[in-house]
This record gives C-alpha cells, sequence and structure tokens, in this order.
C-alpha cells in the first residue's frame, strides 16, 4: 500500500542574516536528513498564500492540504473551534481569543510567557465566568491559545470586524491597534474588560512575583464562520491522520474528517515532543496512507525573534522527524514524503511574509533533480513552481515527478 507523508516545519523560510554570513537558517542548520530528500528527490517552491490573503497559517496549511484558500477559507476561529468540539451554526461567529501580555500601553507579549495550559484554563474559565453571556462564550485552549464563540455573531457581521494577529503587533501601542469596522465596539469593550479583570488575578500576582510574563489581557482576532470542506477521503481517495499540537491544524483535520492524533508533550512550542510525533506517524501509517505532521517550533522562534532557537527547532525537525522517517522507510519503495514550511517568518520580521516557499518530494517515481541540498538558493534554481498551493497536494499524490515537469 502506498503511503504519503507531509512533514511541515511551520515558519522555516527565512532571508539571509548578516550574522549568518548572508546565509539562511536553512542553510546555516545541520540538516542531513532533508538534504538527502533533496539530493535524491526534487527541489521545488510553492506559493501557499493567494494573492491578497494574510500569510496566516491556517491560509498556508490550507493550502498544503489540497483546499484552495480563495473557495474555503473562512477564518481561524472555526477551525480551532472544531478541534474544541465546539459546534457551530450557521450564523455563529468564532475569535482565536489570546493571553497576551500588556504594560501601559504596549502589547510586550502575544503568548503571556508561553503560559501552561492549567493557569491558562483557570483564566479563560475566569474571564468566562464575568464577560461570558448567553450568546458570548469563552473555550479554553492549549498555553496562550483560546476560542471566543459569538451565537449569532453574523447579525452584526462580527466576521468582518478587521482585527489584528497580536505576534504582528508586539512591541506597539495596543489602543492603536485595536479592532476596526463591524462589531468593533463590543470586542473592544471585551478586551479592555479583561485587563481589569486579569491584572489582579491571583495566578498573573504569582507570575509577576516570579518575573514571568503575566496573561492580564485577552486580543480577539482570526474570526470566521463555520466553513464548508469536503471530506479529504472524498477529495483524494485516501485515509490519513494529522498530528500537531496546534488547534488550527487539529481542527482542520476533524473538519476533514481525518483522524486526529493527540501525541503526549506536544506543545506546540520549543520543547515538544519530537520524536513521539513520529511514533505517531508511523503507527497511523500501518493502517492508513496519508499522514500530516505539523512541527510548531521554528516559527515561534521566528516570532520570537531568537536565531538560534529557530536553527536548534530547525535541527530537531530535520533529525527526530525528518530522518527518523526516513530511517523507518529505508527499505521499501511504495511511499512518498514531501517536506515543507508552510509560510517564512523571518527572525528579523517577527512575522509571517508572503513569499513562495521551498518544498521537496522524494520516493516513488519520483526522478532526482541533481540538487545538492535543502534551502532556498537552491530551490531558486528548480523549474518546479506552484503558484496555486493547492494544486500541489494533487501533483504530489498523482504525479510523476522529476524537476523539469
Amino acid at each position: 500500500m502506498m503511503k504519503y507523508i507531509i512533514l511541515v516545519g511551520d515558519g522555516m523560510a527565512d532571508y539571509p542574516l548578516k550574522e549568518l554570513d548572508e546565509r539562511t537558517p536553512l542553510e546555516a542548520a545541520r540538516t542531513p536528513n532533508m538534504d538527502y530528500i533533496a539530493k535524491n528527490g526534487v527541489l521545488g517552491r510553492v506559493q501557499t498564500i493567494p494573492e491578497k490573503m494574510n500569510p496566516a497559517s491556517d491560509v498556508a496549511n490550507l493550502s498544503i492540504i489540497g483546499y484552495d484558500p480563495k473557495k474555503y477559507y473562512t477564518g481561524r476561529g472555526p477551525l480551532e473551534a472544531a478541534n474544541l468540539g465546539v459546534e457551530l451554526e450557521a450564523d455563529d461567529v468564532a475569535f482565536r481569543c489570546n493571553l497576551i501580555t500588556v504594560s501601559k500601553d504596549t502589547l510586550i507579549d502575544y503568548s503571556a510567557g508561553h503560559i501552561n495550559s492549567k493557569e491558562a484554563g483557570i483564566l479563560i474559565n475566569f474571564i468566562d465566568q464575568n464577560l461570558g453571556t448567553n450568546r458570548i462564550k469563552f473555550y479554553p485552549g492549549i498555553s496562550y491559545r483560546h476560542l471566543m464563540l459569538v451565537k449569532k455573531g453574523a447579525e452584526e457581521h462580527l466576521e468582518d470586524a478587521k482585527c489584528k494577529a497580536p505576534h504582528d503587533i508586539r512591541g506597539q501601542s495596543f489602543s492603536k491597534n485595536m479592532p476596526k469596522g463591524n462589531g468593533a465596539d463590543i470586542l473592544i469593550k471585551l478586551m479592555s474588560e479583561s485587563f481589569s479583570l486579569l491584572e489582579k488575578h491571583e495566578i498573573n500576582q504569582v507570575r509577576v512575583d516570579l518575573k514571568e510574563n503575566p496573561a492580564n489581557m485577552i486580543w480577539l482576532w482570526g474570526q470566521g464562520k463555520k466553513p464548508n470542506l469536503p471530506k479529504f477521503a472524498d477529495k483524494y481517495g485516501l485515509k490519513g491522520s494529522v498530528i500537531s499540537a496546534v488547534d488550527l491544524l487539529k481542527g482542520l483535520g476533524r473538519i476533514l474528517e481525518l483522524n486526529v492524533i493527540n501525541v503526549d508533550g506536544a506543545t506546540g512550542y520549543y520543547d515538544t515532543n519530537y520524536e513521539g510525533k513520529t511514533k505517531a506517524a508511523l503507527e497511523s501509517l500501518r493502517n492508513n496512507d496519508f499522514v500530516f505532521v505539523h512541527v510548531e517550533a521554528p516559527d515561534e522562534a521566528g516570532h520570537n525573534g531568537d536565531l538560534r532557537e529557530k536553527i536548534l527547532a530547525i535541527e530537531r525537525f530535520d533529525q527526530f522527524i525528518v530522518g527518523q522517517i526516513l530511517s523507518a522507510f529505508k527499505n521499501k519503495d511504495d511511499f512518498r514524503i514531501l517536506v515543507l514550511p508552510d509560510h517564512p517568518t523571518p527572525v528579523s520580521l517577527r512575522t509571517h511574509t508572503q513569499e513562495p516557499v521551498i518544498f521537496a518530494m522524494y520516493g516513488k517515481n519520483i526522478t532526482p533533480g541533481n540538487f545538492q541540498n535543502y534551502c532556498e538558493k537552491e530551490a531558486e534554481k528548480s523549474k518546479l513552481y506552484f503558484d496555486k498551493g493547492h494544486e500541489l497536494m494533487e501533483y504530489f499524490i498523482k504525479g510523476d515527478i522529476c524537476p523539469r515537469s
């Protein structure tokens, strides 16, 4: 039985950096396994973010898994709601709800020091008790990532509000970046009132005493209505699984009726359980045709502007994900592997950017293309380019792949 394996290192792509002698983190990192795939397979580039759409992870990963964001994307919140088991009616609007750290009028930290899920859950439940209504409900998620649901929110056209991602305004005035447009007054009121509640909470008092960033405000963004996506099995004829630490990827998997596998120790941060994800992927492939493995750590390092951690995350992804998958399929020929980032997250900018990303494919009926290593500069030599990211999946599954095709 043919096996299809997609390995996504979120935000791995980057720019050449002076401190790396004009190399990118991918060039500077030790990546023998991705280099092996490049040498024995093909490299190419893919535009995962359609024109005029924000370079967000939900948009990019929707493209990678083979669905046109221009046709199917409705927002990040509904994907996260799906993973939390929150059912949306047609007129409901779901928002991503970050726990953040603010000081005076500055957004200091989009993740409240990557607060642990236990503390975060207590704070979100506290917010729900005080700000929730018969229409507004808050749901705890993982670490700083949570959900707010507004029943019949489409009646106020809340899905059209202009909301900024908190990781894009780190170090900036939050008052100048508050929601605008439809329903902005509702959202601003909730966010402002959350500060009064959270600042004095015992958990945050302890975090301040420990010199940790307090989760002293909520930030609402990434909203949308219930999406309508065809099942993955109906679209591609494959049964498969999704392995990720983040709700948006797991929610997307549930909507597509893929098997969503929860891995102990998968945190969505630098300390995630790489080997556990690989073990779960290999176990899944015993009974399935397809697995999608997503690792968030390089993206988090990019958002933090942490070059050292980004290189380490890339190297761990290469060693413990790509390397162990390659080892498991060493003596087999009934597989294909696709390795790529979803978008760039340059450490110099600390946010996502729009440029095409590198991909590499290796396996059955994939003709090697004489590439030397896995990096952005090498991929630019390839004539294999997809300007519509959602078309890459069909090619990966069904194409006879060669470097000039």
